[in-house]
């Protein structure tokens, strides 16, 4: 039987038949290597995501649903360019979603926040 190597150092492993890595320390690095954004976009669209998340989750929302303005959003560092999926209601009014919290541009520049139960 062929012995088996490391995938991150190419040491011989030892014990169960499946196993790929000689220790934890080198299955972390190979994960870690193997697991990396190979592109800087996508780990840049998912930080914006993740921001957009934590400022609409930052409001206080009553009842599922809070009203705001566009400058409080944009002074916490919202960007209206970064969502995930839009949701049109049948009356035709787009929401604009980051996972499960939604805004609706309302008129003169206020905003409703909502989530989705």
């Amino acid at each position: 039987m062929a012995k088996r190597k490391c995938l991150e150092c190419g040491a011989e492993v030892m014990g169960r038949a499946d196993k790929k890595f000689c220790n934890d320390y080198c299955r972390n690095a190979y994960n870690n290597k193997f697991n990396k954004d190979s592109k800087n976009l996508v780990r840049n669209i998912n930080n914006r995501l993740r921001k957009n998340y934590r400022v609409l989750d930052s409001f206080k929302l009553t009842d599922g649903k809070t009203k705001t303005t566009k400058t409080r959003l944009m002074d916490k560092g919202f960007d209206f360019e970064y969502i995930t999926n839009l949701y049109t209601t049948k009356k035709g009014t787009t929401y604009f979603f980051v996972y499960d919290l939604g805004y609706l541009p309302l008129d003169n520049d206020f905003y409703m926040i909502v989530k989705r139960e």
